[in-house]
């Protein structure tokens, strides 16, 4: 699989030179947001590494990518599932040697009936942060390897407005009439911790991470939520394009919007 090819990665040791194009993943990259991630970061000139748990899903956003000419590729993965994450790593190693953007896009919202504080069902809490927080860690340590293979990789971890302590506390801002959940707002927090966590620790190799705050995004995600959605999923893609697609002097452990820094 390299950036001439439309079929599989190759596997064993008869392996393609190295890509000129950069190589990035997007979990989730199968539909909403991530789904406009992937195609972005094509016209970036970038090949795209789809993750989707379900082969069929990433299949049919590959083939829509290729149809608008990206140079995509789709790649089963669960972030739940070790497996599935230690798979697409050898996947990656084999056909392309590094990997030089990660976009942990991949992320659920829980029921929204069951994160009240004191009506709080923990199965919910917990498949949450699984998926929001343990799932964005298993990967970006499986990939880790492949990032530090990179002249200057960038990883990008998709937030929320809602994880941000400084915004959903200030009794002027909308975040704060935001209903009290125990789920998916604190496992946005908490990511943003890993986010700095791993800037930290790879800031001298020259990996930059950041956390994107895509805004409220018309995407299945959030309708039925009963939550205002006015931005489209391009725009709130956008913001993580625009993090994968730094500088080598660009910001790392930072938490940004359309419009700049978020609040912590």
């Amino acid at each position: 699989m390299n950036e001439n090819t439309s079929g599989p990665p190759p596997t064993g040791t008869d392996l393609p030179p190295g890509p000129t194009r950069r190589v990035a993943l997007v979990t989730g990259g199968n539909r909403g947001i991530g789904a406009q991630i992937a195609h972005q970061l094509a016209t970036h000139g970038m090949t795209v590494l789809v993750g989707s748990r379900d082969p069929a899903h990433g299949a049919g956003a590959v083939a829509d990518l290729r149809a608008a000419g990206a140079d995509a590729h789709p790649l089963v993965l669960d972030v739940t599932d070790p497996a599935t994450i230690d798979n697409a790593a050898a996947e990656i190693r084999a056909g392309y040697g590094r990997l030089d953007v990660l976009v942990n896009n991949a992320g659920i919202a829980g029921r929204l009936d069951s994160q009240a504080p004191g009506l709080a069902d923990m199965d919910t809490v917990r498949a949450t942060f699984e998926t929001n927080v343990f799932g964005v860690i298993g990967v970006t340590e499986a990939m880790l390897p492949l990032l530090q293979r990179s002249a200057g990789a960038r990883v990008v971890n998709i937030s929320s407005d809602v994880g941000s302590l400084g915004q959903t506390t200030d009794p002027d801002h909308y975040m704060s009439k935001i209903p009290a959940g125990l789920a998916y707002g604190p496992s946005k927090t908490a990511l943003n911790a890993v986010t700095v966590q791993y800037a930290k620790e790879l800031g001298p190799d020259g990996i930059l991470v950041n956390a994107a705050a895509p805004g409220a995004c018309d995407t299945d995600f959030t309708r039925g939520s009963g939550l205002a959605a006015p931005r489209t999923a391009a725009q709130g893609a956008a913001v993580a394009v625009r993090l994968a697609d730094l500088p080598a002097d660009g910001a790392t452990g930072g938490f940004f919007g359309e419009d700049g820094p978020v609040r912590w």
